[in-house]
């Protein structure tokens, strides 16, 4: 109870990080001051975005620097509290990132009270993947009847997101993974019309086949190539969200960008999607989404470690694009 574990970065990744990039140790749990509390970590998730942190490309977070604990996003119990907003007992979502123990001011934490479901959803179908899926897809890809989206990652917990909401909206699916096991998820889970093996099939020449009057909406969580193919098969006033760009993260220079000009002949729109800029849609997100899950609308899968010291493996395993599903991180 005395000893908080931590994983902090031992020295910068090159390329796809490896374990021995990270280093777990041990410290004395700090106590809360005034107006802090202090929270147990229930799940810890771990996202793509880490890897731009790490390297200080990601322009919302600051650099981790050697030495420095690795941020994330945490389900955690109050355990001792001197902020008048939040009671022993409590569970909230906040950021203690990868440790067992964190202390927080209560900026940026929200409250669990009356959370349907598995409470690592939170961080996952529920959560800021849930969320950044939910936005991006009708804010910007507007989503309407008969349209024809493709997403990419669609085995991921946004991509997965994607599709099922625009189901909801009447939109046919097609998906694109890294494997059949993903693929056949893809359609028999999640229920989209298709899935892509992009490691095994010709993604331009199933696309034209799946899609011979064009793409309606891509939704993009990996860039590179992907995209630059996609751009060639729009349809008519089609829409791009810009959410991930999965292939760039591994690299210390970002790659050549793919030639935009057939988007201007297309008369298509690309935005882009950060989910900072929706939080005022969370509440409603969190009510359509349970309402979902409970109907059965919507299914989730999570790739689950047990305890801290697993996290650098699991964090490799989510870079190098083995993961399946929502990547999270279990304390014993």
């Amino acid at each position: 109870m005395n000893i908080n574990r931590k994983i902090v970065l031992k020295k910068s990744p090159e390329g796809i990080p490896n374990e021995g990039d990270f280093e777990l140790i041990e410290e004395k749990i700090e106590a809360p001051g005034e107006n802090e509390f202090l929270s147990k970590t229930i799940h810890l998730s771990l996202d793509p975005y880490i890897r731009g942190v790490i390297t200080g490309r990601h322009i919302y977070s600051e650099k981790v620097n050697i030495g420095d604990t690795i941020v994330g996003r945490t389900v955690s119990e109050v355990i001792e509290s001197n902020h008048p907003d939040y009671q022993k007992g409590e569970l909230v979502l906040s950021s203690n990132g990868w440790q067992e123990y964190g202390i927080s001011d209560g900026e940026g934490v929200r409250k669990l009270n009356g959370h349907q479901g598995k409470l690592s959803t939170a961080l996952g179908i529920m959560g800021m993947p849930g969320l950044t899926a939910y936005a991006g897809l009708l804010t910007y890809g507007e989503p309407k009847e008969g349209d024809i989206l493709v997403v990419s990652a669609a085995s991921g917990p946004v991509g997965c997101m994607v599709g099922q909401i625009a189901q909801i909206h009447g939109v046919e699916v097609i998906g694109i993974a890294g494997s059949d096991e993903k693929c056949n998820t893809v359609r028999d889970v999640f229920g989209f019309k298709d899935c892509i093996n992009y490691k095994t099939e010709d993604i331009d020449q199933r696309i034209k086949e799946l899609c011979p009057n064009g793409i309606d909406i891509y939704f993009d969580n990996v860039g590179g190539d992907t995209l630059d193919i996609m751009t060639r098969n729009l349809a008519y006033e089609a829409r791009i969200v810009l959410c991930g760009f999965m292939t760039q993260y591994n690299l210390s220079t970002p790659p050549p960008g793919p030639n935009l000009g057939p988007i201007v002949g297309a008369r298509a729109i690309i935005r882009g999607v950060v989910v900072y800029d929706h939080y005022d849609k969370q509440d409603e997100f969190i009510s359509k989404a349970g309402k979902w899950i409970q109907d059965g609308k919507v299914k989730f899968i999570e790739d689950e470690v047990i305890g801290i010291e697993n996290t650098p493996a699991q964090f490799c395993k989510l870079m190098r694009g083995e993961n399946f599903g929502k990547t999270i991180v279990t304390m014993q």
